[in-house]
C-alpha cells in the first residue's frame, strides 16, 4: 500500500485514510491508489463498510494547481486521474466519508463519491473550478445534482462559494453534523450500523441504489475533461490560478 494510503479494520469496518496532510491535496497517484484500496476491500469478506478519512487540516482540497498537480501537467495525467476516479466510484462496498475540513474542488468530488458525508461547522465544501476559469470535475456534475438538486449544484458551480458544514448538512449535501472532534468517530458508527446488516443484502441493495452511477460520472467526466482541456489554455485559468495563490480577486477578460 502506498506511504499516503493507510487502511485499519475494526468490527467490519475498514477505516482508508488518506495522508497528504495538511490538505491531502491529489495526483493521478493518489487516486489510483485509493481506487486500489477500495478495489482490494471489496475482496475482503468480512469487511461490510468503509470509512474514508483524512489526516491533517483539510479532508481534501483538491488538485495543487499552484504546484503543478493533476490536470495541469502534460503526458495524459488527467486522464489517468480520471480513470482512476472512475474505479473510485465502481467500488462495490459502502462508504462512508469524514469531511472534518475543507473539501473543495476535486476534493468535493471526492466526498462526493462516499454514499453519506459526516461533517462539522467547521468544514467547508466548494466547486471552486469557476473561480478558477475551469469546468467542473471529478464527476460532479453528475454527483452534486443527485444530491442536492439541480438548482443548488448549479448555484454552486456558478458562484464558487465555499458552503459551511451547517448550510451543507440543511442542503443534503451532508448527512450528518457532529462537533468537529466527534467527526470520525461518527463516521465509523454509521458505518458500524451499516456493517451489522446482512452482507449480502448491503452488496445487492448498494448495487441497485448505484446502478448505472460509475458509468454515468465515467461519461460525465470525459465531458467534463473535454472542457477543461481547452479551458487550460486560456488567459483567464492562467488568471484564477495565479489570483488564488496571491490571495486576491481574480481578473477575468474572457480570454
Amino acid at each position: 500500500m502506498s506511504r499516503d494510503i493507510a487502511i485499519t479494520r475494526s468490527s467490519g469496518v475498514a477505516t482508508v485514510e488518506i495522508r497528504r496532510p495538511p490538505l491531502n491535496h491529489f495526483d493521478p497517484a493518489l487516486i489510483r491508489d485509493l481506487a486500489d484500496a477500495l478495489a482490494a476491500l471489496d475482496d475482503e469478506t468480512p469487511i461490510r463498510a468503509i470509512v474514508l478519512a483524512a489526516q491533517g487540516k483539510a479532508f481534501c482540497a483538491g488538485a495543487d494547481f499552484a504546484g503543478g498537480a493533476s490536470g495541469r501537467a502534460p503526458g495524459g495525467e488527467a486522464e489517468r486521474l480520471y480513470e482512476a476516479a472512475g474505479r473510485v466510484f465502481a467500488s462495490r462496498k459502502p462508504v462512508v466519508a469524514a469531511v472534518h475540513g475543507a473539501a473543495i474542488g476535486g476534493g468535493l468530488g471526492l466526498a462526493m463519491a462516499a454514499d453519506f458525508r459526516v461533517t462539522c461547522p467547521e468544514a467547508r465544501f466548494a466547486a471552486n473550478f469557476t473561480r478558477l476559469g475551469l469546468h467542473p470535475g471529478f464527476g460532479l456534475t453528475v454527483t452534486l445534482p443527485e444530491a442536492i438538486g439541480t438548482t443548488k449544484a448549479t448555484l454552486m458551480f456558478y458562484t464558487s462559494r465555499r458552503v459551511t458544514g451547517e448550510d451543507a448538512y440543511a442542503m443534503g449535501l451532508a448527512d450528518a453534523l457532529v462537533p468537529l472532534t466527534d467527526v470520525r468517530r461518527a463516521a465509523a458508527d454509521l458505518a458500524q450500523e451499516i456493517a451489522e446488516c446482512s452482507p449480502l443484502g448491503l452488496l445487492a441493495t448498494r448495487a441497485t441504489m448505484r446502478a448505472g452511477l460509475a458509468e454515468r460520472v465515467r461519461l460525465a467526466m470525459k465531458r467534463e475533461l473535454e472542457e477543461q482541456n481547452w479551458l487550460r489554455e486560456t488567459r483567464d485559468f492562467k488568471e484564477g490560478v495565479s489570483a488564488a495563490a496571491e490571495r486576491r480577486p481574480p481578473n477575468f477578460v474572457a480570454a
